[in-house]
């Protein structure tokens, strides 16, 4: 199977714009029978207003504590977003995260439990420098409702839609698709990650079958 894998630019996107209208507007002129329409998370996540200001937060003595365990590579290494996940997961439920992960790496060698059980959006923050201009001041969190974002977009466009979390280092998150959507395909095209992670401002992918 070959495929066309087309990126489209956009406007810098913003709380104060509609998603469904950026895709009309973007994508919309370009959309064919059978494409995959792909967005990126954090573009989802911005027009939902799920970002929020450092200086907004008050870490608490626990954020700045854990924070200090997580890899300067990682959004949570900020007591900051460290702060903002134990505000949208439950401080409980992050500590217990924590607790269980440094038991089963100790125990087992296992990596990543933190965020299985600490919930999705503790994988999902992005700290200030992991954001470009002129969200490189806030703290982003994943999309609230990713299922219904996608079925939206199969309603209104007729197209299959996936939401999908990808960064340069080959790591690749599929938050929802519709059932039409090929997930094992995504996954293979967007470890390349097409749609860069720096300022192409090209959060909208078009899949399309030849």
């Amino acid at each position: 199977m070959t495929l066309d894998v087309i990126p489209l630019q956009t406007k810098i996107i913003t709380p104060e714009d509609r998603l469904l209208q950026i895709v009309a507007d973007y994508a919309g002129p370009h959309l064919r029978s059978g494409d995959t329409l792909v967005l990126a998370e954090s573009v989802v996540a911005i027009t939902q207003g799920r970002l929020i200001r450092p200086e907004q937060v008050k870490p608490t003595p626990w954020a700045l504590a854990l924070a200090r365990f997580v890899s300067q590579d990682g959004s949570l290494s900020s007591p900051y977003a460290m702060q903002v996940i134990m505000n949208e997961s439950g401080a409980l439920r992050t500590l217990f995260a924590f607790c269980t992960a440094a038991l089963t790496r100790l125990v087992f060698g296992r990596r990543g439990d933190f965020y299985r059980f600490a919930g999705q959006q503790a994988s999902l923050v992005d700290d200030v420098t992991g954001n470009m201009p002129p969200f490189d001041k806030h703290i982003i969190l994943g999309p609230n409702h990713p299922e219904q974002v996608v079925a939206e977009i199969k309603e209104r466009f007729g197209v299959e839609a996936a939401i999908i979390d990808a960064n340069d280092l080959g790591r690749t998150k599929i938050l929802a698709a519709t059932n039409g959507a090929s997930q094992k395909l995504l996954l293979k095209v967007f470890r390349a990650n097409p749609a860069g992670n720096s300022n192409q401002q090209t959060p909208i992918v078009i899949i399309r079958k030849k």
